[in-house]
């Protein structure tokens, strides 16, 4: 019963996810410069690939508006004389170099790029992408017609065309969001998106919407792909452009893959996914798709619709194999607005005030990166937002290792248990005369000055007889990092003041001990336990008690 459930859930899923996928696939081989073929091509080889290959049950893999954009810019190069044959030979020498990095990236096991990005950072992503989709899909719900530059000019310029809105398609618009509305609240067994689809298909039919100004998706011609060789010519011209692209396509695909994960799903493997879309690119290419790459907003579709299993994938490319074959009248007759609609609905949770909140109640530090994260998408789009989102992962990596935590340590009332010293406690005792100090993590070139300063600051302010450094949490020492550590123990010893190391961990211990501090040290003042160092200081200076 179970699986007959996921079955059916997976088709629903699949034929909701087609009406989306299809009609956006066009619009973007538009976008290429490339016959609306093109765009069919890609709903239909690589997504039927990636079925076979990938590891996301719910990432739909067709094309995205950032690769054609991409693709656009280097075809452009490639042919110049804008010819419609040169260029469908051009993006198959294209998508065969884009399926080549990918699958050689796969191979190298370089899918650990994908976790540049922390879960802070991409659930600002993922409202930056929310809010961009939706602003992208807006002219469409008002029957506009505006030429887009970015997302803030873009609201300026809908903003003023607002008067010209299509009353006909508005009304279309509010009837569609309504059937959302009611049917997700009252009966949430029925897949709305694909009732919208009946609608606005049914709506077009019969009301004459064209007519009245309602934008439809258009003609689709018939037929089924044939592999052709590419123009292997091209590849010099094209390579540089074919990087950008994988690296586009991945990083896309993977922010979409992780967006829409929920327990239970199986998790998404970087390297599987690198040779997945890799080999969906190179299949593709074979019969002229543009390249491919997990969309967002078709993956949030996919997702909601019921997605469980990569059936629904497969769905998905044989309603593009029927459309070319049998449906193209029919499925040229579904409203834009309908489509945008459908966009808006199913991307518009990705925008989650929740987890903000969450993670600004957590960890402030965080959730500014969130924010700047959320706005590199928006103000700079999706390619520059991703690099954005991974330079600032990258960046809170490098701060958080560049700033490690250098505490006193003292101990608990009555207990031979030691704590740090923040405030929280504040009846923790210190042994008179007796510094504990504690460095916690990476002791290394990059952070070493001020680790550094701050042993220094902390010793002038308490003025010991003998300073303890507690090293059980001092996971690395670079060499660095130890020639400070052995001038600031030159500078206590030329002060009075020994330094005694404890708790070294095996890796530190041996950097020490085939150094010249691990000479100058001895074992007489390196310790396995801060309770031996304790009662060895009580030892030596008696009148502490």
């Amino acid at each position: 019963m179970q699986n007959n459930e996921n079955l059916s859930g997976n088709v629903v899923a699949g034929l909701t996810t087609s009406a989306v996928v299809i009609p956006k696939a066009m619009a973007y081989a538009g976008i290429a410069g490339l016959s609306v073929e093109a765009g069919m091509y890609a709903a239909l080889i690589p997504m039927l690939v990636y079925a076979f290959l990938g590891s996301s049950t719910k990432l739909s893999v067709s094309t995205t508006t950032t690769i054609a954009i991409l693709t656009g810019a280097q075809l452009t190069m490639a042919v110049p004389d804008g010819d419609p044959a040169k260029l469908m030979s051009a993006v198959g020498a294209l998508g065969v170099l884009v399926g080549i990095f990918l699958l050689l990236a796969g191979f190298l096991k370089m899918g650990f790029l994908a976790n540049l990005i922390s879960d802070p950072v991409l659930t600002g992503f993922k409202a930056g992408i929310a809010m961009v989709i939706i602003v992208d899909q807006f002219p469409k719900i008002l029957g506009l017609h505006i030429t887009k530059t970015g997302f803030l000019r873009d609201i300026f310029s809908i903003g003023n065309h607002v008067p010209e809105t299509s009353i006909p398609t508005l009304l279309l618009s509010v009837v569609v969001l309504l059937l959302f509305f009611v049917t997700e609240r009252y009966f949430p067994r029925i897949p709305a998106p694909l009732l919208a689809v009946a609608v606005g298909i049914s709506a077009a039919a019969f009301l004459d919407l064209k007519d009245n100004g309602v934008a439809l998706t258009g003609h689709i011609t018939a037929g089924l792909p044939m592999p052709k060789l590419p123009d292997l010519n091209l590849l010099t011209i094209l390579w540089p452009g074919a990087l950008g692209i994988a690296l586009m396509s991945f990083t896309e695909s993977m922010a979409a893959a992780r967006a829409f994960i929920k327990d239970g799903d199986p998790p998404v493997k970087p390297n599987r996914e690198l040779i997945a879309i890799g080999a969906a690119n190179l299949a593709g290419a074979l019969f002229q798709s543009i390249p491919a790459g997990g969309g967002t907003s078709q993956t949030a579709v996919n997702a909601k619709a019921g997605a469980r299993t990569k059936v629904a994938g497969g769905v998905t490319a044989l309603v593009a194999l029927a459309t070319l074959l049998f449906l193209a009248p029919l499925v040229s007759l579904l409203p834009q607005a309908v489509l945008a609609a459908i966009v808006i609905v199913t991307t518009a949770p990705l925008f989650s005030p929740k987890e903000f909140s969450a993670i600004r109640k957590v960890r402030r530090r965080e959730f500014r990166w969130a924010l700047v994260s959320c706005a590199g998408v928006v103000v700079l789009g999706t390619l520059p937002g991703i690099l954005v989102a991974v330079g600032v992962t990258l960046l809170t990596l490098f701060y958080e290792g560049v700033q490690p935590n250098v505490y006193v340590v003292g101990r608990k009332p009555g207990t031979e248990f030691f704590r740090p010293l923040l405030g929280d406690h504040p009846g923790d005792e210190q042994i008179p005369g007796l510094l504990i100090l504690r460095i916690e993590g990476r002791w290394t070139f990059a952070n070493a000055p001020q680790v550094r300063d701050r042993l220094r600051t902390l010793v002038l302010a308490a003025k010991p007889r003998v300073v303890i450094l507690d090293c059980r949490v001092m996971i690395d020492l670079e060499y660095t990092a130890l020639r400070e550590l052995t001038e600031a123990e030159k500078g206590l010893r030329e002060n009075g003041i020994p330094l005694w190391l404890v708790a070294l961990t095996p890796a530190v211990l041996k950097v020490v001990e085939n150094s010249p501090l691990g000479g100058v040290l001895g074992h007489k003042r390196m310790f396995f336990k801060l309770h031996d160092a304790i009662e060895a200081y009580k030892l030596d200076y008696a009148e502490v008690k």
